[in-house]
């Protein structure tokens, strides 16, 4: 992987991290949804600005991904974007103290090593 699709490849990254941690803080800010106020919570949406961020966040990484598969192989590309999990969880757990269980450190071990053999070169 050249420093130019490793750029976009951390970019896409980024922003889809960055997408999920807003769509978190904007959730948290709408409440929970229960049957009687799913219409709000659809209004609220729109209109609580961590949830538009997250959004477009989620596009600046979507559009990145889409530049790095012009460059790298999807057999690549894909399984490295899994890389998104491991930070997914490593934010929920040190900004949204959430648990993490040690079968979920045991997978995200996993997915890391399985990265590692998709992008090894010989």
């Amino acid at each position: 992987m050249t420093l130019a699709e490793f750029c976009l490849l951390f970019l896409s990254l980024l922003a889809s991290v960055g997408g999920q941690f807003l769509l978190k803080a904007g959730a948290l800010k709408l409440g929970k949804v229960s049957s009687s106020n799913v219409a709000s919570h659809i209004l609220g949406m729109v209109t609580t600005p961590e949830v538009v961020a997250g959004i477009a966040l989620y596009g600046l990484g979507a559009i990145a991904y889409i530049l790095l598969l012009t460059r790298v192989n999807l057999s690549v590309a894909s399984p490295s974007i899994a890389l998104s999990y491991v930070f997914a969880v490593l934010i929920g757990f040190f900004i949204f103290k959430e648990a993490i269980p040690i079968q979920r450190v045991v997978g995200l071990g996993f997915i890391v090593c399985g990265v590692l053999l998709v992008l090894w070169k010989k």
